[in-house]
């Protein structure tokens, strides 16, 4: 039974996570922002981290001080576990509190967790005893259906989410390896232009010591340094065409992380993921 209710925490705190975080950007951003790392209304962290807190910590709820303190400490725990592994997974940094001061890694910081601290204290105290109370009178074999369609349909978020992701990352691969080409043919055009006219003025002097005409040798330069430069421009167009095409694709996976992590940063392909994100300002 401890499972059982320990699930039912997990969906009905991680639901009412996203309900705040929804809340919240929308007074932020007056608009709605579908908030969190799923696209469904849950937010895993949350359900995780309150349930764990009122399933572990129940034995220590009337000391105020040691539950503020424990809670405090097990939820900037998770949090930095959670942007800790999500970075190593998916090569992004989906919330950067860098800025603020007293972080850890920008994955947590101390205002924070001071925060956190005093809403597990509430929820622990005052909110979780009525959410228990319902809990206790939903029929057994209710709440097993609805953990069973609300597991199948966490999962299949996941998935659809991480398979999402991982196709942006080979885009964003893709994308700097163009860009690394263009950069390569755009040095050894420059370089050519350079050696040929170098070449030909050489040659040009030679021709004059040995009585040859010098035309003869500056136009079998240009004629090679033409051809050589036509074949390097039609690549760098077919290049610049593949990384527009590339760039101008945006899914719906895409576009729902940018507007829930503003601050979302990529760790790997950065300046991909850059261009990307000024482009769909923009837009």
């Amino acid at each position: 039974m401890a499972v059982y209710y320990f699930l039912l925490y997990f969906f009905v705190y991680g639901f009412l996570g996203w309900c705040a975080e929804v809340v919240f950007a929308a007074f932020k951003h007056k608009s709605f922002v579908n908030r969190g790392f799923l696209n469904g209304p849950i937010c895993p962290i949350y359900g995780l981290g309150i349930g764990l807190v009122v399933h572990l910590l129940r034995p220590i709820q009337s000391n105020i001080v040691l539950l503020y303190v424990t809670s405090m400490v097990l939820v900037t725990a998770l949090e930095w576990l959670t942007g800790f592994l999500l970075e190593k997974i998916f090569h992004n940094k989906w919330w950067d509190y860098s800025h603020i001061p007293f972080n850890l890694n920008g994955y947590v910081c101390l205002p924070f967790s001071l925060i956190w601290g005093a809403a597990c204290v509430i929820i622990v105290r005052g909110i979780h005893p009525l959410f228990h109370k319902a809990m206790v009178h939903l029929p057994l074999a209710v709440g097993g259906v609805l953990l069973v369609l609300f597991g199948i349909g966490l999962i299949a978020d996941l998935y659809v989410t991480a398979a999402g992701i991982f196709k942006i990352n080979r885009r964003l691969a893709s994308m700097e390896k163009i860009a690394a080409e263009l950069r390569e043919l755009s040095d050894s055009l420059g370089e050519s232009l350079y050696k040929s006219a170098v070449e030909a003025l050489e040659k040009g002097d030679e021709a004059k010591q040995k009585l040859e005409a010098p035309v003869r040798f500056y136009e079998r330069t240009q004629e090679r340094t033409q051809e050589f430069q036509e074949h390097t421009q039609e690549r760098i167009q077919e290049l610049r065409d593949k990384y527009n095409e590339l760039a101008a694709k945006r899914n719906y996976t895409t576009k729902r992380l940018t507007r829930a992590f503003p601050s979302m940063k990529a760790q790997k392909y950065k300046d991909a993921w850059e261009e990307l994100r000024k482009r769909w300002k923009l837009k």
